[in-house]
């Protein structure tokens, strides 16, 4: 490739010539759109249209004369690979929510020169930290202009895919309900009106669902409560009459999606505005008039969704059970594959894998994109296989698959490793390491409001024992039907606040992992709720009961590492697994459930 006509190359010259007609020194471009998403429509993939990368975490910071683009370790391996011949350097950082690129730019921008970011799609929380960098090193910050528009040719346009009602059984807490309980908690706050951008927090409230973003069932719209009513701003025509009338009758009137920022600021000095300084941006913010109180807390919606009802628990249940027959079905076809000799890539196993899984009772699509990493992939916790960059499946090693769906009765995610060929002494034991990990988390029990970081350490101990570690998170909460991630918990390195208590019927992946570069990878996962454990003196209690079902593979199992307490922790989740799925399958996927569900004796 000739590095001076490489796209990136290109598209950052000419957001440079955008730059200089604007008299701005540096731009600061994030991986957010104005809902401050994960999966991003593509009309806000600015990140990865100027830079190349195609992760989907990174901030890309462009001045006059030097660009950098910002990751942690989970993307170091891929960015690398596709930042080559765009001039972009990688600026390595420990966690998605480090800082350095601040740092990176007050060494850079001098005192007196302007800085641009779209505070449409900036955080308030990060534009608050933002502003003041900016202002002790005496950068002027504007936060009004969104220098992309100009400099991005064919710039996709707002997505037009319709909104749809998300109805009983599946949807077992009516609209009108959810609508009382976020009133219940304005009136706990002493707020008369509540805005809402996150686009998950919105699905739930109201019962609907879109497909807007790629794998999340989800739709673009803002949402103003009062306690009269609620306003959904959402694009024309996304609606139909016959929803708009349901959605009349229970509290709910439609306005234009562009007329969030408007009604904002058309709200009297009376009004006490609930937001959530994490889940809204700069842009809307700043709507708001300056009369009117603020009150900044957490969505009451992301606490709510996070804990699922008794009757969701029990639809996810029957997810996990077709998630798991799909998963058999690909397995037998898999192993037959190999044993016949036929040529199997990375992509014929997300293509069949995909395949499988619509095959099932009430399959939506997939939660996240499929990664299926054979060996030194592996190693790339984010990896995906393109037409350009796969691999086959031959040889000896390990094979990492993580993947999930959306179903309209839950979300699922999981992560299995397995042997290709003879798996190495050195892999067995990482496999064996990681596993204990796995199953050391999945056997905890803690007393209830723990604040859900504090758990991490138990799933990382077998690693660090042997001087290993890994540098994503633990765990991350799981939407129902909704984002594969979801808050407020999380069990990582994050520095805890009040929100991350555990609580009764949240969903939380344990995935902990370790990955040699160049070499392979392994990562373990499933799904678990919070479920009550008996209580003492002490409190309340709870423990994890394992939702995902799916044989964990046994030959790739050091046993002179495993304890006979945790060989009967894994035969008892096979005998499960073997019980709950088999009803569901029959021929070779019957066989090979029953095989690989076979007990470990050590």
């Amino acid at each position: 490739m000739d590095t001076r006509t490489a796209p990136a190359r290109l598209r950052i010259a000419r957001l440079r010539e955008v730059m200089a007609a604007n008299h701005v020194d540096a731009v600061l471009v994030p991986s957010s759109d104005p809902h401050l998403s994960e999966y991003l429509p593509g009309r806000w993939q600015g990140r990865e249209w100027f830079s190349g990368f195609t992760g989907s975490m990174a901030t890309l910071v462009v001045t006059i004369g030097e660009a950098a683009l910002f990751a942690d370790s989970r993307y170091w391996t891929q960015a690398e690979a596709e930042l080559q011949g765009s001039g972009i350097a990688l600026v390595k950082i420990p966690t998605g929510a480090a800082t350095h690129h601040l740092d990176w730019i007050t060494e850079r921008v001098r005192p007196g020169q302007a800085l641009a970011v779209d505070g449409q799609v900036l955080g308030l929380a990060a534009a608050q930290q933002l502003r003041g960098v900016a202002e002790r090193a005496g950068i002027r910050l504007l936060s009004h202009v969104d220098l992309l528009e100009a400099a991005w040719a064919d710039r996709p346009s707002l997505p037009t895919a319709a909104v749809y009602d998300h109805v009983a059984p599946q949807a077992p807490v009516a609209r009108p309900a959810k609508l009382a309980l976020v009133r219940e908690a304005m009136s706990r706050h002493g707020a008369t009106h509540h805005f809402v951008s996150t686009v998950d927090d919105i699905a739930w409230i109201t019962n609907l669902r879109g497909a807007d973003v790629a794998y999340n069932p989800v739709f673009l719209a803002h949402l103003l409560i009062s306690h009269q009513g609620a306003t959904l701003f959402v694009g024309a025509g996304k609606v139909s009459a016959e929803l708009a009338a349901t959605l009349a009758a229970d509290g709910i009137t439609l306005a234009d999606y562009g007329q969030a920022p408007a009604a904002l600021a058309a709200l009297g000095p009376g009004t006490r505005l609930l937001i959530d300084p994490k889940r809204v941006t700069l842009g809307l913010r700043e709507a708001a008039p300056e009369g009117l109180t603020v009150i900044e807390a957490i969505n009451p919606s992301t606490l709510m969704k996070s804990r699922k009802t008794a009757a969701e628990a029990a639809f996810v249940r029957q997810a996990m059970e077709e998630d798991g027959a799909a998963m058999c079905a690909f397995y037998a076809w898999l192993e037959q594959a190999f044993a016949r000799g036929e040529r199997v890539t990375e992509i014929t196993i997300d293509e069949k894998l995909t395949a499988e899984r619509a095959k099932r009772p009430s399959y939506v699509g997939l939660s996240f994109p499929t990664i299926a990493g054979y060996n030194a992939n592996g190693a790339m916790p984010h990896y995906r296989a393109t037409a350009e960059h796969h691999s086959v499946i031959e040889g000896n090693g390990l094979l990492l698959i993580d993947s999930g769906a959306q179903y309209t009765g839950g979300t699922t995610d999981i992560t299995r490793v397995w042997p290709v060929g003879t798996p190495s002494a050195d892999q067995k034991r990482d496999y064996t390491l990681v596993l204990k990990g796995t199953l050391q988390l999945s056997r905890a029990r803690f007393p209830r409001g723990t604040l859900s970081p504090m758990l991490d350490a138990l799933a990382r101990a077998p690693l660090w024992a042997e001087s290993l570690e890994y540098g994503h998170g633990t765990g991350h909460g799981v939407g129902y039907f909704l984002n594969v991630h979801e808050g407020p918990q999380s069990i990582s390195k994050a520095i805890p606040d009040v929100n991350m208590a555990m609580e009764p019927g949240m969903i939380t992946s344990i995935e902990p992992g370790l990955y040699r570069p160049g070499r392979w990878g392994v990562r373990i996962e499933n799904l678990v709720l919070n479920v009550q454990a008996p209580a003492s003196e002490f409190g309340e209690f709870l423990e994890f009961e394992t939702l995902t079902l799916c044989p964990i593979d046994t030959r790739c199992l050091d046993l002179g590492l495993l304890r006979a307490d945790e060989a009967d922790w894994l035969n008892r989740y096979h005998a499960t697994v073997r019980e709950r799925l088999a009803p569901k399958l029959s021929g070779d996927a019957l066989a090979w459930l029953m095989t690989r569900t076979e007990p470990v004796k050590l």
